[in-house]
């Protein structure tokens, strides 16, 4: 359940720089840069992603700007990070199961 979100990759001039393009707005209109000596600190989307593709590895710093995702790279590999955005907004990924109201704990 959830909505896949439409990701396009696109290399930049810029070597170990990709950018992701999507189908919806993460940041607003405001620009949001992340590090892992400065992580994100809130709980909103952008910062939810920043999260998933630090803890990825292998990941410099994450800059998001309205439906653009900018990545520096530490290392070449780019495996993965697509597949971290278009989850994004799954909150029950392929092959797990949803909760029920059965399965809910009794008051």
């Amino acid at each position: 359940m959830g909505q896949p979100v439409t990701v396009i990759e696109k290399q930049t001039s810029v070597p170990g720089v990709v950018q992701y393009e999507t189908n919806r707005v993460l940041s607003g209109m405001g620009h949001d840069s992340f590090t892992p000596e400065r992580p994100p600190l809130r709980d909103r989307p952008v910062d939810t992603l920043a999260r998933r593709l630090l803890a990825r590895g292998g990941v410099a710093a994450v800059h998001v700007n309205g439906n653009i995702i900018t990545v520096r790279l530490a290392t070449d590999d780019t495996s993965g990070i697509k597949a971290i955005v278009e989850d994004l907004y799954l909150y029950y990924p392929p092959g797990s199961e949803a909760p029920t109201f059965e399965a809910a704990p009794a008051e």
